[in-house]
Formats: C-alpha cells, sequence, structure tokens
C-alpha cells in the first residue's frame, strides 16, 4: 500500500490535536480536583476557627455569675467583638462572628481582610445565608457546615453553639474559595493559552510544511512528464533542504544518464556501422551467388546456340535458348528489384492508415493463389488508425502472406491481425504450417536465408529492414498450433 508524506502529516496534525485536547482536559480536570482540595481545606479550617472563637469565648464567660446583661450593651458588644478578633487573628481569608437568636448579630471581626482599613460591618448580601446556618446549628445542637457553589467562586459558612450565661449564642465562620479567577485558575488558563498557541503554531507549520512539498513534488512531476526519460530536464533547486538533496541527485542523474546515451549512441552508430558493411558482405556473396548460376546457364544456352547452324532443328533449339535465357533474365530482374526494395526501406511517408481497411487492401491480391490451394484468408483489426508508410508496409505483408500461403497446409486459414499493444503497433501473419527450418531460425531475417529452393532469401530480410525503418523489429512466434510472424513497431495515432 503507498503512503504519501501528505497523508502522514495530516494524520501528524491529528495526533497533535487529540494530544493537545487531552492535554487540555487533564489539565482543567487537575484544576478542579486542586479547587476541590482548596474547598475540603478552607471547609475544615473555618471549622477549627469556629472552635477558637467559642473557645476564646468559654475563656471571656467563666467568671461570669451575675445576671444576664443586654445584648444591646456596648462594653459587651465591643468585648465579643475583641474576642472575635483574637480567635480569627492570623487566619487568612476567614472573617466570623457572634450570632444570637433575638438579637442576630452581636459580634463581628475580618481581622485578615485585604481592604484599606479594617471591615467591622457584617456581610449584607450574606446576612441571611448566615443567620440560616446559626439557626440549623442551635437545633442540631452541633456545629453545623454551609457549601454554597457559584460561578467563580465556593462559599463555606460553619456555625456551631457557645455554652454561657446567654442563651441562644453561636459563633459562625465563613470563607471563600475561588474556583475561577483566582492565581489557581490564571495559571490554567496561561497554561492553556500557551498549548493553544504551540497547537495554532504547529498546525500552520505542518500545514504550511505540507502545502510547500505538496507544491514542490508537483513542480518536479510536471517537470519530469514533460521531457524524455532519456534527457531529464535540469531541475530548480526548491529551498527545502531534504527535498533539494533529491532534486540533486535527480539532476546528476540526469547528467549521467545523457552522457551514457551520448555513448550508447556513439557505439550504436559504430557497431550499425559494423552491421551494415557486414550485411554489405552478405548482401555481396548472395548476390553474386545468385547472379553466377543465371549467368552459367545463360552462357552455356549462348555457345549452344552460336554452336549449331540454321536448320530448322537449330532454330528451334536457338529459340529455347533464348527463351530461357530470357526467363533467367526475368530471375535477375526479380533479384535487382528485390535488392532495390530493401535499400528504399530508408525512405518513409507516414500517413495516417486506417488498419482494417489496410489489411483487407493486402489480402485481396493472393485470394484467388489462397483458393487454388483451398486456403482462407482472414484478417482482425482494431478500429483504429495509426500512422506508417502503407507501400513500405503492404511490401512486407506481402512477402509474409506468400510464405505463410506457400507453407499452410491445404484447408486451414491464414489470419492476418493488427492490434493495439500498450504503446505499440502490432501486426501478425498467423499460419499453421510447421514454420522455418529449425537450423535457420537465428538467421531467418538475413539476406539470402532462406528454407525453400526456390526462394531468394529477400523476402524476410525486406520484412526486417521495413520494421526498422518505422522504428519497430520483426520477430517469430509459434501459435496453436502454426507459425506467427509479428511486425512490431510504435504507435503513432493520428
Amino acid at each position: 500500500m503507498k503512503r504519501s508524506l501528505r497523508g502522514r502529516l495530516i494524520v501528524l496534525l491529528v495526533l497533535l490535536i487529540a494530544a493537545a485536547c487531552a492535554a487540555g482536559t487533564l489539565m482543567v480536570g487537575l484544576f478542579r480536583q486542586s479547587a476541590t482540595a482548596q474547598a475540603g481545606r478552607a471547609e475544615a479550617e473555618i471549622g477549627r476557627a469556629c472552635d477558637a472563637i467559642a473557645g476564646d469565648y468559654r475563656f471571656y464567660s467563666s467568671g461570669w455569675s451575675g445576671p444576664a446583661v443586654e445584648l444591646i450593651n456596648p462594653d459587651l458588644r465591643r468585648d465579643l467583638n475583641a474576642v472575635v478578633q483574637t480567635a480569627l487573628r492570623g487566619r487568612s481569608t476567614i472573617e466570623g462572628g457572634i450570632w444570637q437568636a433575638d438579637a442576630g448579630s452581636v459580634a463581628y471581626a475580618f481581622p485578615t481582610y485585604q481592604g484599606a482599613g479594617p471591615k467591622t460591618d457584617v456581610p449584607q448580601a450574606e446576612l441571611s445565608r448566615i443567620e440560616a446556618v446559626n439557626q440549623a446549628a442551635l437545633v442540631a445542637d452541633r456545629p453545623f457546615t454551609s457549601r454554597y457553589d457559584a460561578p467563580s467562586q465556593v462559599l463555606l459558612m460553619t456555625a456551631c453553639p457557645l455554652a454561657g450565661p446567654i442563651a441562644n449564642m453561636t459563633a459562625w465562620t465563613m470563607t471563600r474559595v475561588a474556583t475561577f479567577g483566582g492565581s489557581g485558575y490564571h495559571l490554567l488558563m496561561t497554561g492553556l493559552a500557551v498549548l493553544f498557541g504551540a497547537v495554532v503554531a504547529a498546525t500552520a507549520l505542518l500545514t504550511h510544511l505540507t502545502m510547500t512539498w505538496s507544491r514542490h513534488v508537483v513542480t518536479i512531476e510536471t517537470a519530469l512528464q514533460a521531457h524524455d526519460i532519456a534527457e531529464l530536464p535540469t531541475l530548480p533547486a526548491t529551498g527545502e533542504r531534504e527535498l533539494d538533496r533529491i532534486v540533486m541527485a535527480l539532476n546528476d542523474a540526469g547528467q549521467r544518464l545523457a552522457q551514457a546515451r551520448r555513448r550508447a549512441d556513439q557505439l550504436a552508430r559504430q557497431v550499425a556501422t559494423g552491421e551494415r558493411l557486414a550485411a554489405i558482405g552478405r548482401v555481396a556473396a548472395g548476390v553474386a551467388h545468385e547472379i553466377r548460376n543465371p549467368i552459367a546457364a545463360m552462357r552455356l544456352k549462348a555457345e549452344n546456340a552460336i554452336a549449331g547452324d540454321s536448320m530448322a532443328g537449330d532454330l528451334e533449339r536457338k529459340n529455347r535458348a533464348l527463351t530461357m535465357m530470357l526467363g533467367q533474365i526475368e530471375r535477375l530482374d526479380a533479384l535487382v528489384r528485390r535488392l532495390l526494395s530493401m535499400a528504399d526501406c530508408e525512405t518513409l511517408h507516414r500517413v495516417a492508415v486506417a488498419l482494417q481497411p489496410f489489411l483487407e487492401s493486402c489480402l485481396a491480391p493472393h485470394r484467388e493463389l489462397a483458393r487454388s490451394k483451398s486456403l482462407v484468408l482472414e484478417s482482425v483489426a482494431c478500429d483504429e488508425e495509426a500512422s506508417f508508410d502503407p507501400d513500405h508496409m503492404r511490401r512486407a505483408l506481402d512477402n509474409l502472406i506468400l510464405n505463410a500461403v506457400e507453407a499452410a497446409p491445404a484447408g486451414t486459414a491464414i489470419v492476418i491481425t493488427a492490434r493495439h499493444d500498450d504503446d505499440n503497433l502490432v501486426i501478425s501473419v498467423r499460419d499453421q504450417g510447421a514454420g522455418p527450418d529449425p537450423t535457420i531460425r537465428d538467421q531467418l531475417f538475413e539476406p539470402f536465408v532462406t528454407g525453400r529452393a526456390d526462394g531468394t532469401g529477400l523476402g524476410l530480410s525486406i520484412v526486417r529492414e521495413v520494421a526498422a525503418a518505422h522504428g519497430g523489429s520483426a520477430r517469430l512466434g509459434y501459435g496453436e498450433p502454426g507459425t506467427v510472424f509479428e511486425i512490431v513497431m510504435p504507435w503513432c495515432p493520428s
């Protein structure tokens, strides 16, 4: 399975966002747990503060054996305020007082108040809650705690009964615990802001990296597709260090490939020159061999004709000699035409050719001969057009069809096909004959190589030259059963 860099970066980005969300959730959860723990500690602290007020009140009233003093007595209120002040001194953020069921608040103090001066008035906003918690402590005759949750803080109150000469007296304490808005909350918000900023920066960086690399890759791909693989372009630097290493490697490979191609072209020219010289030698030897026999036969017949006299029998013998000499001259003329057709294959005139009609036109001249040998000629082609020289290709196919007619058993079919195979045009001629002699198959397409006594050995060499002139090749295959000769050349659509 192919995996792209863009996909991996997207997965990395998703994992980063998921990790940031998990970390943020964890931070908020820890902060809430911390706030809950602070509330628990504050609740225990105000309980101890209420006990301290009760202890100081017992000490203050321990020697008091006279009648009850009016609660509105300023001296008594001053003394009780001093009791509360003493009990809450040093207890940060805790305020409290003494409450009497009939008279209400009789003492109040907030020693650690952070305002401009000491706070001496009971908070009016919480007055009803203070009364409620003191009333609950009197009814239960034991310490009682109330908790009030607000969006940004938790209000905690504790009241405890006071034993002494004045009935229905309770001490109460109160504190506030910030859930959102305190130093811990600000620290949390700072951490979340830093985390969010890091995620945004990482997202922007990964997005920029993904788009940049994608753009560079598309540029490189477009540049490579616009050039032939044998001539790689010089790619410009991208500015990305890792990617530029690949670009430099491609440029270096392109230069080495160009050098290798130039060396290969030079060697190919040398090889082609050597092969051409060798072929010329073989052709010269074959031509000499082919010409020698007809010339020898004509010479013998001419000598016999000259040696005779003018009698009627001698005239008939001279006529036969001349007829045989004309046949040999035709043989030599056919040999010369085939040699000229091989040389003419180098000049092509490509045109757009409809394949099916072209194959039918190639079969038409041979149908009479095929019927005389009880053979059936068939053509199969794709419904397309290709670009090639029809005259040269027809000459090559004539040779293949004639060979197939000579080799095919009576009552069988010869099939000529043309198909689009990848980027190639493949034209084949199939027959059900036994095929050429195995001893000459390696040199089958060489000039003057033939398995028939009456053949010149130039037909398949013409096929090879036509295929080579079109940038392709000719090859021998085998059917089921039978033999297949194929011409394979680059497909050049019109």
